[in-house]
């Protein structure tokens, strides 16, 4: 039975959706779902203070990114321990987790057969659900990786199918990260539209690009979703405060009519696995409560 060290949530997800979490022996720091996950050796770690606030978080990574360094540490000995045939890691995003570079350097000195390296790069849904089937494939399981992208499609389109006629639907800005303003690509543009929005920042598979208030007020949208990477409910609410005393916040429709929505980023929305399809489902749930719910209030999301 292979060994899998997995070194992004994401990945970590879909080998357990794949029903294969007893091969895992090691994890990365933010591997935290399903719980049983984090009693795994923990094979990476943080340069920064994750605690720090958002705008220290944020001038911290650019300063490393900038001086060519990553921001993550990965742990050889700690791998040479753990013996992984399979290592599972990313190279979409230098700030979201450690990337093949940071894997390079600790095998650079591996000794003996040296473990398979599967990289993911995903931008949209679909190139999530080709992951899920990759993943599957590299550990012998090609056929629990069809069954299980054919159940989130499955779900994708029940949604899809009660919001494809909706008219007007309501234009949605969806917050990656507080301070400074970032908006959400990637695969958000595609989540809002299958929920029965359309979205005002971000493309559908491009990077998250950084936005100032003030084209969030020439927008004005109807909904806001603030769901920043990395933050659960609590810490998204601590963050909003410094925004919520803008002028230009306050006098945002969005916010005078009670249609702010703060969401779990960390769990839900920044983790291309399967759980972006719970994201749909939240998303649906904030744009049309009057069509769909799916239980998640309260605890994926809440209003402001």
């Amino acid at each position: 039975m292979e060994r899998i060290v997995s070194l992004l949530p994401s990945t970590t997800e879909i080998v357990c959706a794949l029903g294969l979490g007893s091969r895992l022996v090691g994890r990365s720091h933010e591997c935290d779902f399903p719980p049983f996950v984090k009693g795994l050796p923990a094979c990476t770690q943080a340069k920064l203070d994750p605690a720090a606030p958002g705008a220290e978080i944020d001038r911290r990574v650019k300063q490393l990114v900038a001086e060519g360094l990553s921001i993550y540490r990965v742990d050889p000995e700690r791998l040479r321990e753990l013996r992984p045939d399979v290592i599972l890691t990313q190279e979409q995003c230098e700030v979201c987790a450690a990337t093949p570079r940071d894997l390079a350097d600790a095998l650079a000195e591996w000794i003996g057969a040296r473990p398979r390296v599967v990289s993911l790069a995903p931008a949209t849904l679909g190139d999530v659900f080709r992951d899920v089937a990759d993943v599957a494939e590299a550990l012998g399981a090609a056929g629990r990786g069809r069954a299980l992208v054919g159940e989130l499609t499955g779900r994708v389109s029940a949604i899809g199918e009660k919001t494809g006629d909706l008219s007007p639907r309501p234009r949605v800005a969806c917050l990656e990260w507080i301070d400074p303003l970032m908006a959400a690509g990637h695969w958000m543009p595609e989540l809002v539209r299958l929920a029965g929005g359309t979205s005002l920042f971000g493309e559908s598979g491009q990077q998250s690009p950084w936005i100032r208030i003030e084209e969030l007020r020439d927008a004005d949208p109807d909904v806001i979703v603030v769901l920043p990477c990395g933050f659960d409910l609590p810490r998204t609410r601590d963050e909003l405060r410094g925004l919520e005393a803008s002028a230009a916040f306050a006098a945002l429709r969005a916010v005078r009519e009670g249609r702010v929505a703060l969401a779990d980023g960390n769990a839900y929305f920044n983790r291309p696995g399967p759980r972006l399809v719970d994201s749909l489902e939240i998303l649906a749930e904030i744009l049309h409560p009057d069509r769909f719910d799916f239980g998640h209030a309260g605890t994926a999301w809440r209003w402001l």
